[in-house]
């Protein structure tokens, strides 16, 4: 069993125009709106791939009320926890001609004290079978730095193994509990690291308490630092689309390898395939299965020379 973690739960809105152009008028050419969220979106993908997934989190308002319906209605379990302020939504602007998207975040609602402490309780009770928690995405407003190393400690003391995809303070404030694989995106693990090479920040990122480091370089793959060694997976070629969904099909993908106990190279050869078939859908957590299956038997993983990433990122934090 896999539980899906979203503590600021999103209605996602995605807008598809002509060409984004700023400090201009857009005529939008389709418009969705969809239950989200980076946790949600992670449990639309697992569904696809044949599990059955939980999902949590917290959620509130009429928005609120709008995302569980949308995570029933795309066959998921919904355990999400209420909370008394309104749930946030999310735009994404896709660009035909480039492919390009632009995407606005809410902050989402305010989160007390004992909202967060009755979370705390309902999340414990959902973890007896589970095998992997799967924590994504930003923390709301009024959550502690370390709310995502409460709920990864709580994970491992019921036998869980967990998936951590965030970033900034809610990403460096939960390595010291030790999660067993984070997947931040290059920009992600620089600003976390002050490192560019995203192989180089994985081992650095790695050496601050996780487990095992997944990183998205967009097109260029993934690069991994593992107990099993570093590796990098990479696409057969470069498809146009909407990214936004692939770092969660990327998770998805993830954390279904955690669960399976499949050996890492064949894992980040799935995330990789899972990953590049969500770019060619319009919304997040959606994946072409044509292209995923297509991708699955194409893509390869290669191993690096971690002794030598790892010189080259004590180097670096050293200057």
């Amino acid at each position: 069993m896999i539980l899906t973690v979203t503590l600021n739960a999103a209605l996602d809105v995605t807008w598809h125009v002509e060409r984004l152009t700023p400090r201009s008028s857009h005529r939008v050419d389709a418009a969705r709106e969809r239950a989200g969220g980076k946790g949600v979106n992670v449990a639309r993908v697992l569904a696809f791939l044949g599990h059955a997934p939980i999902a949590t989190g917290l959620a509130g308002g009429t928005t609120g009320r709008l995302i569980r319906d949308g995570i029933r209605s795309a066959g998921v379990r919904d355990a999400f926890a209420e909370v008394a302020g309104e749930s946030r939504r999310t735009l994404t602007v896709v660009s035909r001609e480039d492919g390009d998207a632009t995407v606005f975040n809410g902050r989402g609602p305010r989160v007390t004290a004992a909202e967060w402490h009755a979370f705390r309780r309902h999340f414990a009770a959902l973890l007896p079978g589970v095998r992997v928690v799967v924590l994504s995405g930003s923390v709301p407003p009024g959550l502690p730095r370390d709310a995502y190393a409460r709920l990864i400690r709580a994970a491992a003391e019921a036998g869980a193994a967990t998936v951590l995809d965030t970033s900034g303070p809610a990403l460096t404030g939960a390595l010291g509990a030790r999660p067993d694989v984070v997947k931040p995106n290059a920009d992600e693990l620089a600003a976390a690291t002050g490192l560019s090479d995203p192989a180089a920040a994985a081992v650095a990122v790695r050496a601050r308490g996780a487990r095992a480091v997944v990183a998205s370089a967009g097109p260029e793959g993934l690069y991994a630092v593992t107990p099993e060694g570093a590796w990098v997976a990479r696409p057969p070629e470069r498809l146009s689309g909407n990214p936004t969904g692939a770092g969660d099909a990327c998770v998805a993908a993830l954390a279904a390898g955690l669960a399976s106990g499949a050996p890492w190279d064949a894992v980040l050869r799935e995330a990789v395939a899972l990953s590049a078939a969500a770019v060619p859908c319009p919304v997040a957590g959606d994946v072409d299965a044509g292209v995923y299956e297509r991708f699955r038997r194409e893509v390869r993983a290669e191993r690096l020379p971690l002794e030598a990433e790892s010189g080259e990122a004590r180097n670096r934090t050293a200057h």
